[in-house]
């Protein structure tokens, strides 16, 4: 049994947080896509419009919901996010025969979309903390902005 010292193991970067608001911003637009979805086989099984407007306007809104998903990287996808929660707001007053059950799952989408934001950023502020005081602690350099 020896008395020397263990061998000193190199430190590597903790890795960099991923994003929380990202994650549950994409999380409601895709959920969000499949409820659209559905919404217009229920609005077609109602012959409430007529089925050419429906599986257009369904499938874009549904299309949109998973590009905006998609573009969370960047603001735009952000921008995408803002307009389709305004626009089912909207398209919640279209249809009469379920107005009040269609403007429910808007308002709650919408209030998800507001509060997943609210949370995420907080979330990220706390994460990123976390990681410089880690990247200090190791006696690492910070990384440039």
């Amino acid at each position: 049994m020896s008395s020397a010292p263990a061998p000193q193991v190199p430190q590597s970067a903790p890795a960099a947080p991923r994003s929380a608001r990202r994650l549950f911003s994409a999380t409601v637009l895709s959920l969000e896509a499949f409820v659209v979805f559905f919404a217009a086989l229920a609005a077609y099984g109602l012959a409430a419009v007529p089925t050419r407007h429906l599986i257009v306007v369904g499938s874009v809104a549904a299309l949109a919901c998973l590009v905006a998903a998609g573009a969370l990287r960047w603001t735009a996808g952000y921008v995408l996010g803002w307009v389709i929660q305004a626009g089912l707001l909207v398209a919640g007053l279209m249809i009469p025969e379920m107005r009040v059950q269609f403007l429910i799952v808007a308002v709650v989408f919408a209030l998800l979309w507001v509060i997943g934001l609210h949370l995420g950023a907080r979330i990220d502020a706390e994460r990123q903390e976390r990681y410089l005081d880690e990247l200090d602690h190791a006696g690492l350099p910070r990384p440039s902005r």
